[in-house]
């Protein structure tokens, strides 16, 4: 059974990591090592398929594999344009608040808000969902990505 103390050592890695990642924007070399570091410790490329919709893209909005999920941490892939690396902000600190969790043997959902604390002190608040899968190690990988703004009351569906 997946439990909530190994989300939430994957969360806090995640987090760590995209600190880690804005930390070392001036040295492309190292920056491009932390984020292929995070995407194999954390993410499950390996296992198969990832669902990673990530929050500030438009144009192609999916990102199905290990190529495309890096260029939005990090940017500079010709095939993703609008990808400006959301981990090179730089980002001081990032915390998880779980709305909820569900465990399951073989695989777990959290949902719920982060928020990305920049230099300045300032909060942004992004919803996220989560999925986790145990890899072929028994290590906890996510295979599921979902980050979004929260909904704006000045747009409107008529």
């Amino acid at each position: 059974m997946i439990t909530l103390s190994e989300i939430e050592k994957v969360q806090s890695k995640w987090a760590e990591s995209i600190v880690l990642i804005g930390s070392l924007k001036s040295d492309k070399k190292a920056c491009e090592k932390a984020t292929d570091e995070m995407l194999q410790e954390l993410y499950a490329f390996q296992e198969g398929e990832v669902l990673f919709k990530p929050t500030r893209v438009s144009q192609k909005q999916f990102r199905l594999d290990l190529e495309a999920a890096k260029s939005y941490f990090i940017g500079g892939n010709s095939k993703h344009q609008e990808d400006k690396g959301f981990a090179l902000h730089p980002w001081n600190f990032v915390s998880f608040e779980n709305a909820a969790v569900i465990l399951k043997e073989d695989h777990a959902t959290a949902m719920g808000n982060y928020f990305f604390t920049d230099p300045k002190g300032k909060q942004v608040k992004v919803e996220y969902s989560f999925g986790y899968i145990k890899d072929s190690n028994g290590g906890l990988k996510i295979n599921l990505h979902h980050s979004s703004f929260p909904y704006n009351d000045d747009e409107h569906f008529d």
